[in-house]
């Protein structure tokens, strides 16, 4: 009966018990209840002395008077509430996410940051949960998370402005804003959050008055480090003192493909996210509000603040062909080859230009950099670097160069440097293609002036050649009925973004036409009216048939690929049948064209790495990963690395012995050594003793 009482007392033991005799352990789970119930009537008195309570609220309202250990059992109990559909994922995340800013253990910090992470991407898994995303717990906490502490509570829009950005220290408002920003952030990631909800509440935090919310930064989180995955020296350290085993050994390949996957996706990580600009509401507005901070902030700012916001501005400019002409002007002052962190500078300037871009605000931008880049007095890597960020610019704006500077620029293709010879050079070729008319003694094209646009597409090139190909299909499947299931079939996984309803849909504006005068309907020419006083019909205007396709079905992805390997087809039969020359440069750009089909962004709408604007330079030094590289690219084919010195004629394979190695020793070395210092240094006695002890040794030897 003692026995009992004690494994009774024992909540695990008594959890136990009750799972395989509910009814006879009764009495005690209510006499432990009871005690609960006093436990926590007694905190509610006295907080500092009692730790039991509900777990929500006692998170929630008494975070601080609780120990270390009993806020991780508080929140590792809420956990399990919530694997055992006890509570919702929406009651978990209004007690966890406001933790985070709370807690001091980084330990518990990086659980409750798994934990939410986890729960949403769970919640998400199979299809939209958008009852979470949306709600309290999600987008529209978070929303408000972002959105609270941006002027601080109480604070006026004068005293925000005269504070500055980075007077808001307080650790509720700004750490719960960068909380929302980067746990947003993650969720974008993974794919889990991807509508312009999630763009507007990182949107949200670029102006959020705390630096560390701009960049959602966590300087104590450390949980970031598993992306990179295990540390591969050290496990193969401990792989060389342990015992070798086989199973050791594969461990150690499958934690190295591991570590390789993960440098990857971080490394993919880092390029620019197309979508989330695409999702971006107003975008000439936020790049103008980004301007305007980055402005009035600018001497509060560190650089790498600054750089940062540059970066999103240009890409925002860039992408969306805005213009934000005060940036060009801000920029110029940074525009030194002594500025610290200047290729990144130079990439962002080149990334903000677009066709759209004013020459006159980049004329003195690029003389600045002439001026700063370009000349004698400074190292062949500025001058390269200079060049490099001139064509880039120019690449976009062929109007922004004037042609003495462009002269002068062409002459340093003469230089004995091979970076600054290679940067003159794509300078010319770039001008060669663009406007050969600015260069000396060259004729030809100009580009279109500024603002203006090439002329409508009258046709699609070889559409004719698609619809005779649907026609003989139409003919050989023998009906109209599977060519239109053949085209619903190749609009799968296709998604469209439509913004009318299927209400919007029935009430259209189209103007009924008379079939019969279809025949009367022609394509007229001003110029040939002027002079011939006649109208020329679609068939006389345009050499090749014209196909009426386009007017008559919607092309499907499908469709457009076949329509690009027809024309590949077709224009292989020109090379085949003796086309010359220009049928074979037009089967080239096909077949290129082809190959690049995927990227849909054109020339200009794509970003500058700081290696576009350094071009290239002398081999640089080899960091850690590429040194592993090469050794293990040296190693192969070898057995066993390492020295064979004391193993060829040896039974049992060794090294040799350290006397061994002593022998062949510098005297130098030998001389100033401990043994060496000693006997100089020994005593009448002492050299008595060694050499009774010599002769004795020698003594038993021989006998």
């Amino acid at each position: 009966m003692g026995r009992g009482l004690l494994l009774t007392a024992n909540l695990p033991q008594l959890q136990n018990l009750i799972k395989r005799d509910p009814a006879a352990y009764k009495e005690e789970f209510l006499q432990q209840w009871n005690h609960y119930n006093a436990v926590r009537q007694i905190f509610d008195i006295n907080p500092d002395e009692h730790a039991q309570h509900s777990a929500s609220s006692l998170l929630l309202e008494s975070y601080g008077a609780l120990s270390p250990d009993i806020r991780k059992t508080l929140v590792q109990n809420l956990v399990m509430l919530r694997n055992k559909g006890v509570i919702t994922s929406i009651e978990l995340l209004k007690t966890l996410f406001p933790l985070l800013p709370r807690t001091t253990s980084s330990t518990l910090r990086a659980f409750i940051r798994k934990t939410i992470l986890s729960d949403i991407r769970s919640a998400n898994l199979r299809s939209k949960n958008h009852k979470l995303n949306r709600a309290g717990a999600g987008h529209a906490l978070w929303h408000g998370r972002a959105r609270h502490g941006r002027r601080g509570p109480g604070r006026s829009r004068q005293a925000a402005r005269r504070r500055g950005p980075t007077a808001d220290r307080s650790a509720h408002n700004g750490d719960e804003a960068m909380w929302a920003v980067v746990l947003t952030k993650e969720l974008w990631k993974k794919g889990i959050w991807n509508d312009t909800k999630t763009v507007s509440i990182v949107a949200l935090g670029c102006f959020h008055p705390v630096m560390k919310v701009q960049s959602a930064d966590d300087e104590n989180d450390d949980s970031d480090d598993e992306d990179y995955g295990p540390d591969i020296r050290s496990l193969q350290h401990q792989r060389e003192v342990k015992k070798k085993t086989r199973a050791g050994e594969k461990k150690l390949d499958k934690q190295r493909k591991t570590a390789k996957k993960k440098r990857k996706a971080r490394a993919s990580a880092t390029t620019t996210n197309f979508p989330a600009l695409q999702l971006l509401n107003d975008p000439q507005s936020f790049a103008e509000k980004l301007y305007d901070n980055l402005n009035r902030y600018d001497k509060r700012f560190s650089l790498d603040h600054k750089l940062l916001l540059m970066q999103l501005l240009s890409r925002v400019a860039g992408y969306h062909k805005l213009c934000v002409l005060g940036f060009y002007t801000y920029i110029v002052k940074y525009l030194a080859h002594r500025q610290l962190r200047v290729p990144a500078i130079l990439v962002t300037l080149a990334q903000s230009v677009h066709s759209l871009t004013p020459p006159d605000a980049l004329l003195p931008v690029i003389r600045k950099i002439a001026d700063e880049f370009v000349h004698p007095g400074v190292a062949s890597e500025v001058i390269a670097a200079g060049l490099n960020s001139i064509r880039e610019v120019c690449r976009r704006q062929p109007w922004a160069m004037e042609e003495d500077l462009l002269g002068d620029l062409v002459d340093y293709r003469k230089s004995r440097d091979k970076a600054v010879t290679s940067a003159a050079r794509g300078v010319l070729q770039l001008y060669r293609e663009v406007n050969p008319g600015m260069l000396q003694r060259r004729t030809g094209s100009q580009p279109l002036p500024f603002g203006h646009t090439a002329d409508a597409a009258v046709d699609i090139e070889g559409l004719s050649l698609l619809e005779d190909h649907l026609e003989k299909l139409r003919e050989e499947e023998g009906g109209d009925e599977d060519m239109e299931a053949a085209d619903a079939k190749a609009w799968e996984n296709w998604e469209a973004d439509s913004d009318t309803s299927d209400s919007d849909s029935d009430s259209s504006d189209w103007i009924k036409v008379d079939s019969d005068d279809d025949n009367d309907i022609v394509v007229s020419d001003s110029e040939d009216e002027e002079a011939d006083g006649k109208s020329v019909t679609v068939s006389e205007s345009v050499e090749t048939r014209m196909s009426t396709l386009a007017t008559t079905k919607i092309l499907t992805p499908a469709d457009f690929a076949m329509l690009a390997d027809l024309r590949v087809q077709a224009a292989t039969k020109a090379v085949e049948a003796g086309g010359g020359t220009q049928a074979k440069r037009k089967l080239a750009a096909l077949e290129a064209a082809k190959k690049t089909a995927h990227e849909t962004e054109t020339a200009e709408d794509t970003f500058v790495s700081e290696n576009d604007i350094l071009g290239p330079r002398k081999k640089a030094k080899a960091d850690y990963a590429e040194r592993m590289e090469s050794i293990q690219r040296g190693r192969e084919g070898r057995e066993k690395y390492g020295s064979l010195k004391g193993k060829k004629n040896k039974e049992a394979p060794s090294s040799s012995t350290n006397r061994e190695k002593a022998r062949n020793k510098p005297i130098m070395m030998i001389m100033s050594s401990g043994a060496v210092r000693g006997k100089k240094k020994a005593s009448l006695r002492q050299k008595q003793q060694k050499l009774r002890a010599h002769i004795e040794r020698g003594k038993k030897a021989y006998h």
